[in-house]
């Protein structure tokens, strides 16, 4: 089992060293771009989902053809093991050889990191793409659960909850008399009661089961307030006591009675394609459309968000402080924040993975990229995705991680 990331924290408090190697300077983008031809550079991203994993393979043929550099994906189950690794040479003193140069992440991730110094930077904000999030407009780039960035990651995507059933199964006519999917947390509670084996989340610690947890604590809690903060600082057992109560019920009514959960999001989407189930729910907006485009799911699939608003992210891409292809791994971030990459990203036949850029300032020709094909039923409407809950404390992952599996898996 890897370690988990803010456990890191008391051990890395005792290394006090620094990296020996010159840091590129972003201010001469010039400069950075021929250090960077020639390298290799080793993105170590999550590797789950085969959308992903090809947006990835054609990111590394573009900045081969633009910056003349390789790009090879370490795909990773969990990105808590990359944390590790960089935690296992720093206390190795490998200060300038590290064997891991981009890492996709967010959250409790990289508050650990930050937190124990293990992040080359500040980088992000100085790279000549990234004045094209507009982060004055747009906070969310520049914020990470809570936490500021502070230049220590770079955004290249956004996620949101979003729910999606098979409108065959769950109707939502109001002229047929039809009540339609569950709008609430707890409204979901009661639906998958009366309709037993039809729905599920994925096994803690997958970061989208992860997120109903929290998505469903924010709605069940009435002072969301210590949520925002340390989850030390809270009286844990207090706030979480009615997430727990909300599991016990809900779990029976799962899908093999909660005795077995689906291993990631992309499992949880294999079993909507296959008809085991009626209702699931990705973070990934676009994901249940282009799942459909690609005849993954049934055109009679729907998206759609709760009423008062679903858990939404910016996911990262940070350097570790020992990584020797620094200049590298800043090319490819800045040209994961191209509008050529963003757009591709965002389609649906590549991915579908929401932009960080604020289109509407982009010229004309760059806007036209992001065109979004509405026709698609299973896509969500343009405003659906206004209301945003902002995420927790990074701290509060790990907690309920933990708790979960206390609870659920070691009895």
């Amino acid at each position: 089992m890897p370690i988990r990331p803010l456990a890191l924290l008391p051990a890395l408090a005792l290394i006090l060293t620094t990296p020996l190697q010159a840091a590129p300077n972003p201010t001469d983008w010039e400069a950075v771009l021929e250090e960077a031809r020639g390298q290799t550079v080793y993105w170590n991203a999550w590797g789950g989902d085969s959308r992903t994993n090809r947006y990835i393979e054609w990111v590394a043929r573009r900045v081969a053809e633009e910056h003349d550099l390789s790009l090879v994906h370490v795909k990773l189950d969990d990105t808590s093991a990359a944390v590790s690794r960089v935690l296992a040479e720093k206390s190795a003193g490998n200060l300038d050889d590290g064997s891991i140069d981009l890492i996709w992440i967010n959250g409790e991730n990289f508050a650990a990191m930050k937190e124990a110094d293990l992040l080359h930077g500040p980088f992000a904000e100085r790279l000549p793409n990234f004045a094209l999030t507009h982060p004055g407009h747009n906070p969310e780039v520049v914020t990470d659960f809570t936490l500021p960035t502070e230049g220590y990651e770079s955004p290249w995507g956004k996620a949101q909850i979003t729910f999606y059933y098979d409108s065959e199964d769950i109707g939502d006519s109001e002229e047929m008399g039809d009540t339609g999917p569950p709008r609430s947390i707890e409204a979901l509670a009661a639906w998958a009661e009366a309709n037993p084996g039809r729905f599920t989340y994925p096994r803690i610690p997958d970061f989208t089961g992860s997120t109903f947890l929290k998505q469903a604590l924010i709605a069940l809690v009435e002072d969301t307030a210590p949520l925002y903060a340390p989850a030390e600082e809270s009286d844990f057992a207090a706030v979480t006591a009615p997430l727990w109560e909300y599991l016990d019920a809900l779990h029976p009514h799962l899908w093999r009675s909660g005795r077995q959960f689906p291993a990631t999001g992309p499992e949880l989407r294999r079993l909507m394609g296959d008809g085991e189930l009626s209702l699931a729910f990705t973070f990934y907006p676009s994901e249940p459309a282009a799942a459909v485009a690609d005849f993954e799911l049934p055109e009679s699939v729907r998206s759609y968000v709760l009423d008062d608003g679903t858990l939404g992210n910016v996911h990262f891409v940070a350097i570790p402080f020992n990584s020797p292809r620094r200049a590298g791994a800043m090319a490819v971030a800045n040209f994961l924040l191209s509008p050529e990459a963003q757009a591709h990203k965002q389609d649906l036949a590549v991915w579908g993975d929401r932009t960080v850029l604020d289109v509407a300032r982009l010229p004309e020709a760059d806007r036209a990229r992001f065109a979004i094909d509405e026709e698609n039923p299973a896509m969500l409407p343009a405003d659906a995705l206004e209301k945003t809950l902002p995420e927790p404390h990074p701290s509060w992952m790990t907690a309920l991680q933990e708790a979960w599996r206390e609870r659920y898996v070691r009895r």
